[in-house]
């Protein structure tokens, strides 16, 4: 495996981990992979370890390569400045994509919660964008931001900013979040459907906020972060990469 550690902006603290596969012998067919850029929760106030390298590892199992950005947070979040990292990021990985095997134009973004504003923010307003999107109880409408303390930082609602160059987007929610409703999602399905961009959406009945893969690995020995339905949006999620981006 390659496994990089590069600050795309220059910026110490904002670093791209990869997780690449190195070419093998027995693996001709695939030197050029499909990439994911993966982009932790944290309320734009820190970067989550459970919704970043689990989430990689878990990609780069199913053959992808995967990378995690630590992108600004806290003091330093002030909008546009994430933004402007993820597009660096994905501008690093398209530059090295040599280096790194991957296919520059099957890169997507997977996003949590404020992660998932961020995915969703460089997807429909980056310079750089993604060829697909993958968002998890992601922040989208005016008054979650509040909520989430993401409007602090200057982040923007992103409802009105949905229109016809949207890639292609996998979205997921529980019915039960408290912090970021779920109406975050159905209204963004809503928003897709409207402009005619290939989206799916799963809603799970149960679960809290944060669940990230909502296995034991992953709960902080939470036992309300282990939840089994909400658990199968990584093979759903994996399936849909399948259709966008086969592998091989």
């Amino acid at each position: 495996m390659i496994h990089d550690v590069v600050h795309p902006t220059g910026n110490p603290p904002v670093t791209l981990t990869s997780y690449a596969h190195e070419q093998k012998p027995k693996l001709v067919n695939v030197s050029r992979r499909p990439a994911v850029l993966v982009l932790p929760g944290g309320s734009y106030e820190f970067c989550s370890d459970r919704e970043g390298e689990p989430v990689a590892m878990a990609l780069a199992g199913a053959g992808y390569q995967t990378f995690v950005l630590r992108y600004s947070v806290a003091e330093a979040s002030t909008w546009p400045a994430p933004l402007l990292d993820a597009e660096a990021a994905l501008q690093t990985i398209i530059d090295r994509a040599d280096q790194w095997g991957v296919d520059p134009t099957r890169i997507a973004v997977l996003g949590f919660s404020a992660g998932g504003h961020l995915a969703a923010s460089v997807s429909l307003l980056g310079r750089v964008r993604p060829a697909a999107t993958l968002l998890v109880y992601p922040v989208i409408m005016q008054r979650t931001l509040r909520v989430c303390r993401a409007e602090v930082h200057g982040a923007p609602a992103l409802l009105e900013a949905v229109d016809q160059s949207c890639p292609p987007t996998f979205i997921v929610h529980s019915a039960a979040d408290e912090l970021v409703p779920v109406a975050n999602s159905l209204r963004l399905a809503a928003q897709l459907a409207d402009h005619g961009i290939p989206f799916e959406l799963h809603v799970f009945p149960g679960g809290p906020h944060g669940l990230a893969l909502g296995t034991e690995f992953t709960s902080t020995g939470r036992p309300e972060m282990v939840d089994r339905p909400f658990a199968s949006w990584l093979g759903l999620a994996i399936d849909w990469l399948g259709r966008q981006f086969p592998i091989g």
